[in-house]
C-alpha cells in the first residue's frame, strides 16, 4: 500500500511546478473534458503525447505515476472486462456457448483501458506537482465567485486539502496495522471470501479510531493557533499568473481545440 502515490507530493524544482495551482486544475479539466470528448486513438494519442510532454518537463519519475494507477487497477480491469465480453453486435472472433467476443468489443476494451490509464496518471500528476497548501488556495480562488451566495468556499477547499494530505497518512497507518496483525498471525491472504472479510475486522476498527484521533488532534491544533475560517484570514503568497502560466494556458487551449477538430473531422473508433 506504500506504492500508491495518489495524495502525496514529489518537490522538485519544474516548469509545471512552479505554474500557478489554479491554472493546473484548470488544465486538468480540460484534460479531463478532452480524454473523454476522444472517440479514437488518434486524439487518444494526442492527449498521451501531451502528457508525457508535462510529465517528462515536470521531473517527476514515471514509476510515482504508474504507482497511482495500482489504487484503480481493479476498477480498470473489472471494466475492461464488462465491455469485452458484453459488447453486442460486431464481427465475431471467438466464441464459446453463450461467451462471445467480437472484434469491435476488443477496439472498445482497449480503447477504455487507455483512456481510464490516461484520466489516473493526469490526477495523480497534479498532487505529485502541488502541495496542499496550493489545492487548497487555487480551489477557493477558482470557486470564490460562490461567496456572493454565501457558499463556504474556504472550508469547502480546506477540507479537499486535508482529504489529499491524509491520503498517504492513512495509507502508512494501514500497513503498520496490517503488519502488526501479521506478527499476531493474522492471515489476509489465504481463505475463503468470507475468512479474508472477517480478517479486515482487525484492521479497520484501529484505522477509523487513528483517523478520528489525528482529527481530533488537528482541531485542537487549529483552535491553539487560533483558526476562524476565512473571515480575517491573510495570506503569506498570493497567487499571480507569469509567462510560465501563459504558456500552460495555451498547451491547454491547443489539447482542447485539437481534440474537438479530430472529433469533427475523424471517424469514430467503432
Amino acid at each position: 500500500m506504500r506504492d500508491v502515490s495518489f495524495g502525496q507530493y514529489y518537490p522538485a524544482n519544474s516548469f509545471v511546478h512552479k505554474c500557478d495551482p489554479r491554472l493546473k486544475i484548470v488544465f486538468l479539466i480540460v484534460y479531463i473534458v478532452a480524454v473523454f470528448l476522444a472517440k479514437n486513438f488518434y486524439a487518444l494519442g494526442a492527449c498521451a503525447a501531451l502528457f508525457l510532454l508535462i510529465a517528462a518537463v515536470s521531473g517527476v519519475p514515471f514509476k510515482s505515476l504508474l504507482r497511482s494507477v495500482k489504487a484503480v487497477l481493479f476498477l480498470l480491469l473489472f471494466t475492461a472486462v464488462l465491455n469485452l465480453f458484453f459488447y453486442q453486435g460486431g464481427e465475431t472472433l471467438w466464441q464459446w456457448k453463450f461467451i462471445r467476443i467480437a472484434k469491435e468489443a476488443v477496439y472498445a476494451t482497449v480503447f477504455l483501458a487507455v483512456r481510464l490509464f490516461l484520466l489516473v496518471l493526469g490526477s495523480s500528476l497534479l498532487t505529485l506537482t502541488t502541495t496542499p497548501v496550493s489545492l487548497t488556495d487555487g480551489i477557493e480562488s477558482l470557486l470564490s465567485p460562490l461567496k456572493l451566495i454565501r457558499v463556504p468556499v474556504h472550508e469547502i477547499a480546506l477540507i479537499m486539502s486535508i482529504a489529499l494530505r491524509f491520503i498517504p497518512i492513512l495509507t502508512d497507518e494501514t500497513s503498520r496495522i496490517m503488519n502488526a496483525q501479521k506478527a499476531r498471525g493474522a492471515d489476509f491472504e489465504t481463505g475463503s471470501l468470507a475468512k479474508r472479510i472477517k480478517a479486515i475486522i482487525p484492521i479497520l476498527i484501529p484505522l477509523l479510531t487513528g483517523a478520528f484521533r489525528r482529527a481530533d488532534e488537528l482541531g485542537d491544533a487549529m483552535d491553539a493557533r487560533c483558526y476562524s475560517g476565512s473571515k480575517v484570514r491573510t495570506k503569506y503568497k498570493k497567487l499571480t499568473f507569469g509567462w510560465r502560466d501563459f504558456i500552460a494556458f495555451l498547451l491547454c487551449a491547443s489539447l482542447l481545440t485539437g481534440i474537438i477538430l479530430l472529433r469533427i473531422y475523424t471517424a469514430p473508433l467503432i
